[in-house]
């Protein structure tokens, strides 16, 4: 695969070029970065072209992602305010006494008053842990459907991605996947896995996702449209 950079009028893009690719596709990641994926022998005038035909849709696209990022303001930590969960709000409760600074008990999240200075790093390692034990358990369950052998799970600050793939077959997630509904965050697992077979996502990779998941497309739009409206700690 070869990587360059492709400028058409005030629009940057990443080219990657491989051999595995049969088609032209432009995605926007979720940091507004715009990524070209092309086969070998695609002639450059032609992407030119391609480009300018998907720019009303491109400039959509990130004037959607733009707003969708300004929505989410980040939490107060006050009495009744809602925290997500697999897709579900929890009230936050603040408590004097209890054995743990945070726990998710009789539907809310109860938080130890004395502890409001670290709320959010609280909030994000109970996600985490939490997030790891439920990741793990659905990649338990698709492994052998996918016929995949994946090192392990570990639940990080990935930035603006959902999941990825490091050395040794070990999967990657952000924590903020605990936040999304449960069959949205389970397309997240599938996505990664079907990546231990194929890098890049080329037709062949997302058959191995139908297969596994045959209405991965209903989740991966749910992802698409809202998943940036995930809010912050």
């Amino acid at each position: 695969m070869s990587e360059s950079l492709l400028q058409v009028d005030d629009l940057s893009l990443t080219l990657r070029r491989s051999p595995r690719r049969k088609t032209v596709q432009i995605t926007i990641e979720r940091d507004g970065q715009l990524l070209l994926l092309a086969p070998p022998q695609a002639d450059e005038e032609l992407l030119r072209q391609f480009v300018q035909a998907k720019r009303f849709w491109i400039y959509s696209r990130l004037a959607e992602k733009d707003r969708l990022q300004q929505v989410a303001p980040a939490k107060e930590f006050l009495d009744g305010e809602g925290f997500s969960y697999l897709g579900r709000s929890y009230r936050l409760k603040l408590v004097d006494e209890q054995d743990v600074p945070l726990k998710l008990a009789a539907g809310r999240f109860r938080l130890l008053r004395s502890e409001l200075p670290q709320a959010r790093e609280h909030f994000i390692r109970w996600y985490s842990a939490h997030g790891k034990a439920w990741l793990a358990q659905r990649v338990a369950a698709f492994r052998n459907r996918m016929a995949v052998n994946p090192g392990g799970v570990k639940v990080q600050d990935l930035g603006y991605r959902w999941g990825s793939c490091g050395k040794g077959n070990w999967l990657y997630f952000h924590w903020k996947t605990i936040l999304l509904p449960a069959p949205v965050a389970e397309y997240v697992v599938v996505h990664e896995l079907a990546h231990l077979h194929e890098p890049h996502h080329t037709p062949e990779f997302w058959l191995r996702v139908e297969r596994a998941m045959p209405d991965y497309t209903r989740r991966k739009t749910w992802l698409a449209e809202h998943g940036m409206e995930v809010e912050g700690i």
